[in-house]
């Protein structure tokens, strides 16, 4: 009796537990645009790179500070002790009376008025800095995108493997239950009947594979989307038609103009030719104007020491010359030559590589079409056999091997035919992701 009660228990549980499973899952249909602006809101890696543009715009206002005046104030108060006063041959010695308390207040304001260019170089670097982690959170926004349409477009061709096994499995059922009757009146071996069992069980095995594996990219998506675990992205049907048409060339040309590795290169060169203008700025003179007050107590200079407090003031123009720079500098310089042409070059490389990947992804992407006819072909043809092959076996005019190949030739061609389409569509964003469109 305790026992029925305890099992009754358990699966009074177990029931409760899945409804209020069931009643968690959060079901959402959402566009790709849409996935892209709760990434854009939720995703770790964006908001990290988002942070890292504010930090680097920040250090572009730190860098302008040194157009600012200089200002240092100091502040002190002291115990004197009293001074003694010697020969040379440290002989005759008498006491000084300085003081106890001693007091100094001192402030000085310097204006750099001219550095060579060193100052204006400086923020120019701090701003193509900033403008590198601009590109570079650009490039994570892409990569982020990049990495949605794939994990959406791979949920999509799992869902519809989904449906193309279950008009299989559907059909393979209504062809055992034929064959069973067929069996019972003696027209059908019973070995027949195992090997379609033996097929039904493949295809609820696959197709069990297929649903795990769409939870895996369910998981993966959510997390990257910044939505709870709960949440299950419901696909929509692919659409192939609305999308834009260019020619090869266009998009190479927007490409070389829109492509975040080709900025960035770009922006390479600028810093290097900001870095050599700074290289320079040391082989010229810096020039400042500043002026001065220092209050001090007491005078010391005196002998007895004056119980007073002593002010004096200054205001001039210095000058700053390093010697050493003259045979210093120009190595330097040099090597910021050859940095800027490394740097030219590589902008270079970077132009060859986009062009050369927007040709291959073009190819692919027209190739996509061209396989998806193909593929559309194979399917009618595989019904067609497979409907000749069903009719044959029917009619006793074909094995049961036969009617096996015909079906498994029928769902490759299906599940072949829909994957093309989907192929599409990610060779059209990879387009973007390339050119830096996405």
């Amino acid at each position: 009796m305790r026992k029925t009660c305890f099992l009754i228990a358990s699966l009074l549980w177990v029931l409760c537990t899945n409804q209020v499973c069931a009643q968690t899952v959060d079901k959402q249909s959402l566009t790709i645009g849409q996935m892209f602006e709760l990434a854009e809101r939720n995703n770790s890696r964006i908001k990290a790179h988002t942070t890292a543009v504010k930090q680097a715009q920040e250090n572009v206002a730190v860098a302008k500070n040194a157009y600012l005046p200089s200002v240092d104030a100091s502040l002190s108060f002291s115990y004197n002790g009293d001074g003694t006063i010697l020969d040379r041959d440290f002989g005759n010695s008498f006491k000084a009376e300085i003081p106890d308390f001693g007091n100094n207040f001192a402030i000085e304001v310097s204006q750099v008025l001219y550095a060579g260019g060193a100052i204006s170089s400086s923020v120019k670097m701090a701003e193509l800095q900033a403008q590198i982690a601009t590109l570079d959170a650009d490039r994570n926004r892409q990569e982020v995108r990049f990495l949605i349409v794939g994990y959406y477009l791979e949920l999509c061709k799992l869902d519809n493997q989904l449906k193309v096994f279950d008009s299989h499995i559907a059909q393979t059922v209504k062809v055992l239950k034929d064959m069973r009757i067929r069996h019972e009146q003696g027209t059908a071996l019973h070995n027949d009947i195992t090997r379609y069992e033996l097929q039904l069980q493949n295809l609820n095995y696959t197709k069990t594979q297929i649903q795990n594996g769409k939870q895996i990219l369910n998981n993966q998506l959510v997390v990257a989307l910044g939505l709870p675990e709960t949440v299950v992205i419901q696909t929509g049907e692919v659409n192939i038609h609305s999308l834009e048409e260019k020619d090869a060339l266009v998009w190479q040309n927007e490409a070389i103009h829109s492509s975040i590795a080709v900025r960035m290169a770009e922006t390479a060169v600028q810093m290097s030719e900001q870095k050599k203008r700074i290289s320079n700025s040391e082989r010229l003179p810096k020039v400042a104007l500043f002026a001065m007050n220092n209050l001090t107590g007491p005078v010391t200079i005196e002998i007895p020491a004056l119980n007073k407090n002593f002010n004096y003031w200054s205001v001039g123009v210095g000058v700053k010359y390093n010697i050493g720079n003259l045979y210093k500098a120009n190595k330097k310089v040099k090597a910021d030559k050859l940095g800027i042409q490394k740097a030219q070059e590589e902008m270079q490389v970077a132009q060859e590589q986009i062009r050369l990947g927007m040709q291959a992804a073009h190819i692919k992407y027209k190739e996509a079409y061209t396989l998806l006819e193909t593929k559309r072909k194979s399917v009618e043809l595989a019904t067609q056999n497979y409907d000749v092959v069903n009719y044959r076996y029917v009619n006793d005019l074909a094995l049961i091997t036969d009617l096996l190949d015909a079906s498994s030739q029928k769902l490759d061609a299906e599940l072949q035919a829909v994957n093309a389409r989907i192929n599409i569509l990610y060779h059209y964003y990879q387009l973007h992701y390339i050119s830096g469109t996405l």
